[in-house]
């Protein structure tokens, strides 16, 4: 069931929210949380439907929040607000609601979500692109519990990933976290097969991808070891390889989709870890809304001091072969050697 609602408000949309239950035989709320979506037009179908398949394992009340771009200064002073009301099968288990903010009322749309909000329930805020710098601050954040961002899809996730440690409020995950929550099992569970000591790792990835950045803070934050990261063509995460006083232990996965666990003295064994899609991983967030202090570790470990650790306890190999080497070809070495130390002797010098 669908009603679209033209220059209304909330008073009107919780009246037609109201009338829609009973038109369809439900009266009781039956939603346990509230889940606001903070996008654009372009990235609205994709959000919602990731909302509705996440909404079969925890039925919720999702608010999308569309700023519409005011093409004229007529039109930025006149405030208007459109709704499209979803109940029954068109809004999965739960309840949907577009809203559409147009001219003044942009600035003030936590004044138009407040009243919708479910009472006595749990809100919690995702921004699927074109997330605030510190998402706690901003007025939308500020209703939340949880408050849900995405650095990969950032135009520049290194430096993005840099800025959400600097303004972490507990509370705020981002899904370039979520992303390697099967890798961290899976690596937490062959170490507790070996009795060993971890000396360094190595985590290689796809370039501009913060999760490779944040399983190597990760690692370097729980092990105590330096950690290297080294790039590939991906898709995404391709291996990880710990070296241990037992041998290598090596976590390989290079289509996406299988990966091979190795371990010295024990047989490879295949596992599942195939990439998840939206839908997933924001069904993972919404099971817990505490805060994930797992998370705000590894984030606030901080990229300069991985980059300084790697520089200096795990530097880059030396050549088989030094007396016959050539010397344009070790150049590379050496300028990739000179590249990590230097946020070494920039944080030293702070």
């Amino acid at each position: 069931m669908k009603t679209d609602l033209t220059d209304t408000t909330s008073s009107k949309i919780n009246k037609a929210l109201v009338l829609g239950r009973r038109a369809i035989g439900t009266p009781a709320v039956g939603m346990v949380l509230t889940l606001v979506i903070v996008t654009d037009e372009e990235n609205a179908y994709d959000a919602l439907k990731a909302a509705n398949e996440a909404s079969r394992e925890h039925p919720s009340r999702t608010l999308v929040v569309i700023k519409r771009v005011s093409r004229s200064a007529r039109d930025r002073a006149k405030a208007r607000l459109d709704a499209e009301v979803r109940l029954g099968a068109d809004a999965s288990t739960g309840e949907t609601v577009v809203l559409r903010l147009y001219g003044e009322v942009v600035d003030h749309a936590q004044s138009v979500v407040l009243p919708l909000l479910l009472p006595d329930a749990p809100v919690v805020v995702w921004w699927p692109v074109n997330a605030p710098t510190d998402p706690a601050n901003d007025p939308l954040g500020a209703l939340a519990q949880r408050r849900v961002t995405d650095t990969y899809a950032a135009e520049q996730p290194i430096q993005e990933l840099t800025a959400r440690a600097d303004a972490y409020t507990p509370g705020d995950t981002d899904l370039s976290w979520t992303r390697i929550t099967p890798w961290r099992s899976m690596l937490a569970a062959a170490l507790d097969q070996v009795e060993c000591e971890v000396t360094s790792a190595e985590v290689e990835g796809e370039e501009f991808n913060p999760s490779v950045e944040l399983l190597a803070m990760w690692l370097a934050d729980r092990l105590k070891i330096p950690v290297r990261r080294s790039k590939s063509t991906g898709p995404g995460l391709t291996s990880v390889r710990m070296e241990t006083n037992a041998g290598p232990i090596v976590l390989d996965r290079p289509d996406a989709s299988l990966a091979t666990l190795s371990i010295q003295g024990q047989p490879d064994r295949a596992v599942a870890l195939k990439r998840r899609d939206t839908a997933e991983l924001i069904a993972e967030e919404l099971r817990r809304l505490d805060p994930d202090d797992t998370y705000a570790s590894a984030l606030r470990f901080g990229l300069e001091r991985l980059d300084e650790e790697a520089a200096t306890t795990a530097p880059v190999p030396a050549l088989e072969d030094p007396q016959v080497a050539d010397p344009q070809a070790e150049a590379p070495a050496r300028a990739a050697k000179a590249a990590k130390k230097a946020p070494a002797k920039k944080a030293a010098a702070k």
